[in-house]
C-alpha cells in the first residue's frame, strides 16, 4: 500500500528522504488533493472521522495483547507488517 501511495505522489517518490523536506512534502500532497478537488471533503469533521476509523484499524492490532514491549519482540513478523502498514495509511 505505502509504495503505491508514493508513485501516486508522482516526483515525490523519486526523491530520497534527505532530498524531500516536510515544506517539499506538505505543497506536492496539497497540490495532489487539489487536482483530484478532494478540499471539499477535507472538513475537520471529515478528518477527524477518519482519523478515528484509522486509529481503530491500529487499535486492533494491539487488542486483547495486554503490555507490549517496545519494539514488539512477541509479535510474529505477518503482524509486524500489518501494523506498519496500519501506521502507514
Amino acid at each position: 500500500r505505502e509504495a503505491a501511495a508514493a508513485s501516486k505522489l508522482g516526483d515525490a517518490a523519486a526523491a530520497s528522504p534527505d532530498d524531500l523536506g516536510l515544506v517539499d512534502l506538505r505543497e506536492r500532497v496539497s497540490a495532489f488533493a487539489k487536482e483530484r478537488d478532494w478540499d471539499q471533503f477535507h472538513t475537520p469533521r471529515n478528518i477527524l472521522c477518519a482519523l478515528v476509523g484509522e486509529v481503530g484499524e491500529l487499535a486492533e492490532c494491539f487488542q486483547w495483547k495486554g503490555e507490549v514491549a517496545r519494539g514488539l519482540p512477541d509479535f510474529p513478523e505477518k503482524e509486524k507488517v500489518h501494523i506498519g502498514e496500519e501506521l502507514a495509511d
